[in-house]
């Protein structure tokens, strides 16, 4: 994040990923123009709230917990969780639009209340969180970026980590599942460089998933191509 502004006020911010893939069926784009609004968290980008004014999730949770999961590739494990746990809110962050019209319908078929859906950059949503409101983040297989000139991409960098840090609660659980042995090594280097503590034999203890844990498509390609998951959980301090 630097100075620089762009017209609508925001910060310049690269982003690296894809927004669109493939072309949408129609019962996908039926999803996003039937759908996608009344699952929104409330005003996130720049354009609808230039004074980055707080989310009021108590308007969508009441008094529930909130979790966040930041790129949720096609929704299984968010709509897993938001299944799982009814008494939970859960906002799911991904800016590539396939990925979020194969999480909607997901959604129609479970027919979950529970979740919100921010179809954007993660980063603009930890603008407008209240600090220390989210009592647990996921981050799940995300994009590796193996070039080393690239390592400066991926999630697991100070520009994002910090900003997670302060929209979550004292206590709070962080948990990161890649299959990349190069993202292993940054996520323990950076995680706890921005405050957090390391659960290095606690729940998932590196080879095994969490109790409550859906596998993703992701992981199940990593282990046909015979990658082994790391399953990595963080606290913040109370």
């Amino acid at each position: 994040m630097t100075d620089t502004k762009h017209p609508s006020g925001a910060p310049w911010r690269n982003f690296y990923g894809r927004f669109k893939g493939k072309t949408l069926r129609p019962n996908q784009k039926d999803y996003l123009e039937s759908d996608l609004d009344a699952l929104s968290p409330g005003a996130v980008s720049w354009e609808e709230n230039p004074d980055r004014t707080p989310l009021d999730l108590k308007a969508h949770f009441g008094d529930k917990p909130v979790w966040l999961e930041i790129g949720f590739g096609g929704g299984e494990h968010l709509v897993h969780q938001a299944q799982t746990y009814p008494d939970v809110g859960i906002i799911g962050c991904e800016p590539f639009i396939n990925g979020v019209a194969m999480l909607l319908g997901k959604v129609r078929d479970a027919g979950v209340t529970n979740l919100r859906v921010h179809p954007g950059d993660a980063r603009d949503i930890f603008d407008v969180l209240p600090e220390g409101s989210v009592d647990k983040a996921f981050l799940l297989y995300p994009d590796p970026w193996p070039k080393k000139r690239h390592h400066r991409r991926r999630f697991v960098t100070q520009n994002h980590l910090q900003p997670l840090y302060a929209v979550l609660a004292p206590g709070a659980e962080f948990r990161v599942a890649t299959d990349i042995p190069d993202y292993v090594r940054q996520t323990l280097i950076e995680v706890p460089k921005a405050g957090f503590e390391w659960l290095a034999d606690g729940p998932g203890d590196w080879r095994h998933p969490w109790g409550d844990w859906y596998s993703t498509r992701y992981e199940m390609k990593a282990l046909r191509e015979g990658r082994m998951p790391h399953y990595m959980t963080f606290r913040k301090p109370t």
